[in-house]
């Protein structure tokens, strides 16, 4: 396996924070990140769009491989 830079930490890590959070509403209908960031709608909308940004960067990573 190749070395991971920071870039690839970052998106596997929220990666995983976004499926962790995904079971939860599936399982539990709780949404994590509304719960913590509810009262600041534009960062919720961020952390989205950064967890999704990270699913496509980990499709690039794994198919460069």
């Amino acid at each position: 396996m190749a070395d991971k830079g920071i870039l690839d930490w970052i998106a596997t890590i929220l990666v995983v924070i976004g499926g962790i959070n995904w079971g939860l509403v599936g399982l539990f209908d709780l949404d994590l990140v509304e719960t913590i960031l509810g009262s600041i709608p534009v960062l919720q909308k961020i952390i989205y769009i950064l967890v999704g940004l990270s699913a496509l960067y980990m499709i690039y990573y794994m198919a460069k491989e």
